[in-house]
């Protein structure tokens, strides 16, 4: 009796210390939404780039397109904290992220000042990055509520003194 105890107990261990690695993995699974600032329309980036735990390191093959728009990011265990930006124009040209406070300067939120986001908080509740470009009164339009494990944020095109700037 105490032999098949002690291979059960056994057989329970060996199991989770093979899953609980693989579960950890599929946990950091992240769905990104990039919406318009003005419209609040599903934009489908031409490239995501991610980057995690405040590295400099640029991840843009961590997510894969969905049909509509969006992407799947899956994350290393070891990501903490992750920024996302996106390009457009085949690449050249970098969204303006609208999380950045609008006190800073429009050129500098186009140079690409990052915000930090806790991929704990985006796995438990979802998170919906503040939209610093729609002004002080959101329409309704814009009002998201995410889900768990996903991840919203707003972006704009540069403007022209910022292109030029560039």
């Amino acid at each position: 009796m105490i032999r098949q105890t002690h291979r059960a107990l056994f057989l329970v261990l060996c199991l989770g210390a093979i899953c609980g690695p693989l579960r950890a993995q599929a946990d950091k699974t992240v769905t990104i939404r990039m919406l318009n600032s003005r419209t609040g329309i599903l934009i489908a980036s031409s490239d995501f780039l991610v980057r995690i735990n405040r590295q400099e390191t640029v991840h843009g093959n961590w997510v894969v397109k969905n049909e509509d728009g969006s992407g799947k990011l899956t994350l290393p265990t070891e990501a903490a904290t992750l920024s996302i930006r996106a390009t457009y124009d085949a690449n050249t040209a970098m969204y303006v992220n609208c999380d950045v406070a609008k006190d800073t300067g429009s050129s500098e939120r186009a140079r690409g000042l990052d915000r930090w986001y806790k991929v704990s908080d985006i796995l438990a509740s979802g998170v919906v990055a503040p939209n610093g470009c729609a002004g002080k009164k959101i329409p309704d339009r814009l009002q998201v509520v995410p889900k768990p494990g996903e991840f919203v944020f707003f972006v704009r095109k540069l403007n022209a003194k910022e292109q030029f700037e560039q």
